[in-house]
C-alpha cells in the first residue's frame, strides 16, 4: 500500500504513560539481582501485571513461583524478590524461617498504604480498606494487620450496606490503582454515615494513577477510539479504559501486544488515543504506534499533562551494581 492510499490518521499519545517509578525499580531489582548473584533469582507471583515484562525476565534467568515452598533446596542460597504489589507480613516471616535471602520489590507507595493502616490499628481504630477483592495489593494490605482488623469495601453499594461494630471509630486507606472517581464516591459515602471516618495522612492513590487517569480524561473526548497497553489482570489499566469511555472515546480497548489488534473491528477512525498502564512497557506503545503507521498515514501528537520525575532506590545490597541503559532496553526502548 502506497502512502497516498493510507487514510489520516491522528495519535493522540499521553504523557504521563506507562512505567511508574514503582514498577521501574521493582523490574530493576530483578535485573540487578540476575547481574549480581546469577540466575537463578526467584520472584514470588508477577514481579508487576504485565506478561511480556515476565517473559523478559524468565529470558535472562528469574524463575516465578507462587509460592516461597516451590523453592528448590538447592537454590536457597539465591535471592528471591517480593513483587511490587506488597505482601503480608506472613510471607516475610515464612522467608526468614527457610533462611531465605529475599529482596522486597514493594513499592515505596504501597509500604506508606501499609504503614498508614498500621497507624490507624495502632490508634485503635477499625481499618476500612477500599480496594479490590484478591487483588495482591489488598492481598498484602490486609495481611499487615491482624485477622478481623480490616474491612473490605469495593463499591457505593458496599459502603450503603456496611455495618462496623464501632461506627466512630474507623480509618480508611485505599488500594494505590482505583479509579480516582469511583473511590471519591466510595468515600463520600462512609463519610456520610460515618462522620467520624478517619483519612489517612495522606491520599492512599498514588500519583502514578492519578496523573494516568488525568490525561486519558483530557485527551478521550473525540477520540474515535481508545487504546490502553496493559494486561487484563492489571487494575491500573483497567481503570484508564473505564476513565476514557467517561471522558468521551467512543470506543476503548485494553491491548497487550499489536498482534492482538482486530483491524476489522477496528474499522475507519480518524482519531485514537494511545496511552499505558503502569506496568506496561514502552517498547510495546511503539510497537502499537508502528501498527498503525502501517496502515495509517498517522501523525502522532503528545497529549501531555505533567512530567513524571519520581526516582525510587532499589535495595541497598544492589546499589553499588551498575544498572545501564542496555540492561533495560528490552523494556524501555
Amino acid at each position: 500500500m502506497n502512502i497516498a492510499a493510507k487514510p489520516p490518521l491522528t495519535i493522540r499519545l499521553c504523557g504521563p504513560r506507562g512505567f511508574c517509578a514503582g514498577v521501574d525499580r521493582a523490574i530493576q531489582i530483578v535485573v540487578l539481582a540476575l547481574k549480581s548473584y546469577g540466575a537463578p533469582v526467584y520472584v514470588r507471583h508477577e514481579i508487576v501485571h504485565n506478561r511480556y515484562v515476565v517473559e523478559g525476565l524468565e529470558a535472562k534467568g528469574a524463575v516465578f513461583v507462587e509460592e516461597l515452598n516451590e523453592i528448590p533446596e538447592e537454590h536457597r542460597a539465591q535471592p528471591v524478590v517480593f513483587s511490587a504489589h506488597g505482601v503480608p507480613k506472613s510471607v516475610p516471616e515464612d522467608a526468614s524461617a527457610r533462611n531465605l535471602f529475599y529482596l522486597d520489590a514493594t513499592c515505596p507507595l504501597v509500604s506508606k498504604v501499609h504503614k498508614q493502616a498500621m497507624r490507624h490499628n495502632k490508634l485503635g481504630r477499625h481499618v476500612v480498606l477500599i480496594g479490590h477483592a484478591g487483588h495482591p495489593e489488598v492481598i498484602g494490605t490486609m495481611g499487615q494487620l491482624p485477622e478481623g482488623s480490616v474491612s473490605l469495601i469495593e463499591t457505593v453499594e458496599d459502603a450503603d450496606v456496611y455495618q462496623p461494630a464501632d461506627p466512630d471509630n474507623l480509618g480508611y486507606v485505599t488500594q494505590t490503582t482505583l479509579s480516582v472517581d469511583d473511590t471519591a464516591g466510595v468515600i463520600t459515602r462512609l463519610h456520610e454515615r460515618f462522620p467520624n471516618l478517619t483519612a489517612p495522612a495522606a491520599d492512599s492513590i498514588c500519583y502514578a494513577t492519578t496523573n494516568r487517569q488525568e490525561v486519558v480524561k483530557q485527551a478521550a473526548p473525540g477520540c474515535d477510539l481508545f487504546i490502553i497497553v496493559g494486561a487484563p489482570n492489571s487494575s491500573n489499566s483497567k481503570r484508564l479504559v473505564e476513565v476514557a469511555l467517561r471522558a468521551g472515546a467512543k470506543k476503548s480497548l485494553l491491548v497487550q501486544r499489536a498482534s492482538e489488534l482486530d483491524w476489522d473491528e477496528i474499522g475507519p477512525i480518524s482519531t485514537l488515543g494511545l496511552s499505558a498502564g503502569a506496568s506496561a512497557p514502552e517498547v510495546i506503545v511503539n510497537e502499537i504506534i508502528e501498527a498503525f503507521r502501517a496502515r495509517f498515514d498517522a501523525k502522532v501528537e503528545l497529549a501531555e499533562t505533567v512530567q513524571e520525575n519520581e526516582h525510587f532506590l532499589v535495595n541497598r545490597e544492589l546499589r553499588n551494581i551498575e544498572l545501564t541503559h542496555e540492561d533495560m532496553a528490552w523494556v524501555n526502548g
